[in-house]
């Protein structure tokens, strides 16, 4: 999708040359910078005033002792507290002299340091890697103990070679570990390596095929029981049925190549679907493999010239190279998607009964393997090219849930297959259990989020709690449109079992499920720009009517303004808990359960960080909502250092807007030191974030209005707000403007068509200028096909060049951009020469991508953007005699 892209470029930006895989490996020591959290969707720079006293983390048994009580009708009403308004201040203790230079912004001074803890599944619940100089160590938090898992130096092949470990993986008995060579990032989520297993105790490592430079396996990973591996190969299934240096593998497919993806996802399903590198997923009991295949071959390929693939702005290359990919655009061929799987279990009987052998056939697919595979469908399945597979997980060794809907994402379903029935057939034919879409669980005119939710309930639990089995969870609309956690049980069940309740939306995936049956997770509570972490005990579900709700306890303190994040551990016996802000950030390692002992590991303070801002003259963030069109709209407003709301001081504002669907930019977050800061701080503007119809936190009521008409009311929303600061006495109404990277550059190149008179500035940053020119999975979810919405389509571009004669309007793009690719730009290009539209200014940014990064593109761009403002508008802060 569009990048969600404010004053720090970019969220885990598309063909970077650095890994978020390879960062966060290790759980080394990271440093973010000011400029944002990293964890997306980031906010807008957001300098807090004076975080010079850091929020210490609660008592973690006090705390929860008080929440028990205090929430024990929680589930009931919580809804009617998160629907108040609010207007709130950050402004902590007093204040430093030194003054925010556009240097701070780039080196990290307002850097805040996070931590991740990669837990180690196969150690048990509570333990986590950490690399400790040369070695891993695996460090168990139960006992307070670590032990040495390798030396790095150990890592070797055979013949002495050293080995690089990008990423590992450790087998389920722990005595081997898979490891990725010779990391070559592809696109977002997707690289190549050599893999090795390393055997620990020999200290030893082998290829599980023989190494390519440069590499082309995709993806391994290893069975969650046993020592089987599954591997894709230039676009081909394997499986290692063991880790015996003797066994071959088992090739499962035979047609992948350039256009034929099997077990993983080609790019528009990598950046649309999955959010990830695999599209193959192991069975609970490691007995089966399901697989999607895609097939691009009808998919439409796009060129992005490549003009000098150095490092070095002054080399010069005469022909210029190409990144060729496909790339399916509104109307256009999708890929062709089928999902099959594969029985190991039944094939290695097949081997030891002596009816195949592991030798490949003509067409190189292991001997049996044919007759071990089926391939999945389903009564009412959509059309071959209107069809998109959002998800599939496995709830329990022989059933498979599978999410799918059409192209317009406004019809879909979930389809449970049961492959115990499918023993001998080439085909397996699954039941829809639930509908999705106008006619199905949204129940409205909106779009079908792509999600991948449905948490499986281990068999011990769904046992101990009396439940028909096998059972799931799902993040489920309720029937006022906010996302809540829903029980299905069993999994064939048509009709969910709702845990939470409210007007309040539940945030991302469910976090954890311990082995008391306690649910953990996040929501946009107590308003909808914080984020708390809550648990919800499955067995303390009391039916009302047709709902169940659980009696909800706060893990992370609501009392003020926060944003809290967690990542629990793989029984959620303990769990890293992140402050976010707005206070200076921390960490800490708390233990969960109502019952447990005292544990408190801090993991993070960020003193340093906290002694840096008690320096410094930040400006203050004020979070508020306004109301346009009977519409509630979260609002923060960046004032400078030494504001004066008097009326005599006038200050220039300037907006800045992300507003993409589902989309979130004003939040509770620490952001210090980013471009707004220094804007605010040096040059006296006043930072305005809106966050329009269509965005996220709030519900469906908010989000649906756009869908089919992207850009109307997100727009009208942005200009009634300007309105309303331009009324404002302490706002020069000569200066209003507005910016926005990537949909940022799509609506603020909206707002400059508009031509409402409020905006004399607009700055886009590689924006959408037609939704045609976009890839089609996003564009279709929230516009349908071109052919049954061209009006849309019409009124969703950039197509009227009148507004742009009367603003100061600056275009910038990369030529690279493989994400919204610089088509935009030139289409807009033409138009404005078409329209004799003469006084903007435009630069391309040679290679760079969606991030704009290439050869010191990032800090020349912002540098750019502030002469561009001074030379329009001069500085704020104007004071006027009375």
């Amino acid at each position: 999708m569009p990048e969600v892209y404010y004053d720090d470029g970019p969220f885990d930006p598309p063909s970077s040359p650095e890994s978020e895989e390879e960062r966060m490996l290790l759980a080394k020591d990271g440093h973010e910078r000011g400029m944002g959290d990293g964890t997306g969707p980031m906010s807008p720079g957001a300098a807090e005033n004076g975080f010079i006293v850091l929020k210490r983390p609660p008592n973690p048994l006090r705390f929860l002792l008080l929440a028990l009580a205090g929430l024990l009708l929680f589930a009931i009403v919580i809804g009617v507290f998160a629907a108040h308004t609010y207007s709130g201040s950050s402004f902590i203790g007093a204040q430093g002299t030194r003054r925010v230079t556009i240097d701070h912004v780039f080196n990290g001074t307002f850097g805040a340091v996070y931590k991740s803890l990669r837990w180690v599944p196969e150690a048990g619940d509570g333990v986590y890697a950490a690399d400790d100089g040369g070695k891993i160590e695996l460090v168990d938090l139960k006992d307070e103990s670590s032990t040495t898992l390798i030396n790095l130096t150990d890592v070797k092949t055979a013949d002495g070679k050293r080995l690089g470990l990008a990423q590992w993986q450790l087998s389920s008995d722990m005595k081997y570990m898979l490891i990725k060579a010779d990391y070559m990032k592809q696109w977002r989520h997707s690289s190549f390596g050599n893999y090795y297993i390393h055997d620990i105790a020999a200290r030893q490592a082998r290829a599980i095929i023989p190494p390519s430079y440069p590499p082309t396996t995709a993806f391994a990973k290893w069975s969650p029981a046993g020592e089987a591996i599954a591997f894709v190969q230039s676009n081909d299934v394997y499986v290692l049925p063991d880790a015996s240096p003797d066994t071959k593998p088992i090739r499962i497919t035979s047609n992948g190549n350039a256009s034929i993806f099997n077990g993983v996802p080609d790019w528009v399903y990598e950046e649309e679907v999955f959010s990830s590198d695999y599209a193959l997923w192991w069975s609970p009991d490691s007995s089966r493999i399901a697989f999607l295949s895609l097939d691009e071959t009808a998919v439409d390929e796009y060129v992005v010239p490549i003009y000098n693939p150095t490092g070095d702005s002054y080399s010069v290359h005469p022909y210029t190279s190409e990144l060729v990919m496909k790339y399916p655009k509104p109307g256009y061929a999708n890929p062709l998607v089928q999902l099959r799987v594969f029985d190991l279990a039944a094939y290695n009987q097949r081997v030891l009964d002596g009816l195949d052998d592991f030798d490949h056939g003509e067409n190189g697919i292991s001997e049996g393997v044919e007759d071990n595979i089926v391939t999945l469908t389903w009564s009412g399945r959509q059309d071959a090219n209107d069809t998109v597979v959002a998800e599939v997980a496995w709830v329990a060794p022989e059933v498979l849930m599978v999410r799918e809907v059409n192209r317009a994402a406004d019809d879909g379903s979930v389809v449970h297959f049961d492959l115990s029935r499918s023993s001998g057939s080439s085909e397996a034919l699954g039941q829809v259990v639930r509908r999705l879409g106008k006619d199905g669980e949204e129940g409205d005119r909106g779009w079908i989020e792509c999600k991948q939710d449905i948490r499986p309930l281990p068999p011990s639990l769904v046992q101990s709690l009396g439940l028909p089995g096998p059972a799931y969870l799902d993040v489920v609309n309720n029937s006022a449109g906010f996302p809540h956690i829903a029980l299905f049980s069993p999994a064939d069940s048509k009709t969910p079992i709702f845990l939470t309740d409210g007007d309040w939306e539940v945030t991302g995936s469910i976090l954890g499920v311990d082995d008391n049956g306690v649910v953990y997770f996040t929501a946009a509570y107590p308003t909808s720009i914080e984020r708390t972490v809550f648990a919800a005990p499955l067995a303390s579900l009391s039916v009302d009517g047709a709902k169940a709700l659980s009696e909800l306890r706060a893990m992370t303190d609501h009392s003020t303004p926060a944003w809290y994040e967690a990542s629990f551990s793989p029984q959620a016996g303990f769990y890293l808990v992140s402050y976010r802000g707005p206070g200076v950030p921390w960490q800490s390692v708390l233990k969960s359960g109502v019952d447990r002992e005292d544990f408190e590991y801090k993991l993070v303070e960020n003193q340093r960080l906290n002694n840096t801002v008690a320096q410094f003259q930040l400006p203050r963030m004020v979070r508020q909502t306004i109301e346009i069109e009977g519409n509630e709209l979260n609002v923060m407003e960046l004032l400078p250092h030494g504001f004066d709301d008097t009326g005599r001081t006038k200050y220039p504002v300037l907006f800045h807007v992300y507003g993409g669907p589902n989309s979130q930019t004003v939040h509770s977050r620490f952001d210090v030191g980013n471009w707004h800061t220094f804007l605010a701080s040096e040059l006296k503007y006043i930072i305005v974030v809106v966050d329009g119809r269509g965005t996220g936190a709030k519900g469906r009521k908010l989000r649906n209005p756009v869908r089919g008409d992207l850009g109307f009311f997100e727009t009208r929303d942005q200009i009634e707000a300007a309105k309303i600061w331009a009324g404002k006495k302490y706002v020069d109404p000569k200066r209003i403007g507005i910016w926005g990277w990537s949909y940022g550059g799509f609506m603020t190149s909206k707002v400059m068509e508009a031509n409402a008179g409020i905006h004399t500035l607009g700055m886009a940053v590689a924006p959408v200028t037609s939704w045609r020119l976009y890839d089609s999975i996003y564009t279709e979810r929230y516009l349908s096909v071109p052919e049954a919405n061209p009006g849309g389509y019409l009124n969703a571009s950039i197509h009227d060049m009148t507004g742009f004669h009367n603003v100061n309007f600056l275009l910038a793009h990369g030529s690279g951009d493989d994400n919204v690719h610089f088509a935009n730009s030139a289409h807009l290009l033409d138009m404005l020469t078409a329209a004799k539209v003469r006084d903007f200014r435009f630069r391309m940014f040679t290679d760079s991508d969606h991030s704009i990064t290439t050869r010191g593109a990032y800090r020349e761009l912002h540098e750019w953007m502030t002469a561009f403002l001074i030379e329009k508008w001069g500085k704020g802060g104007t004071k006027r005699s009375w």
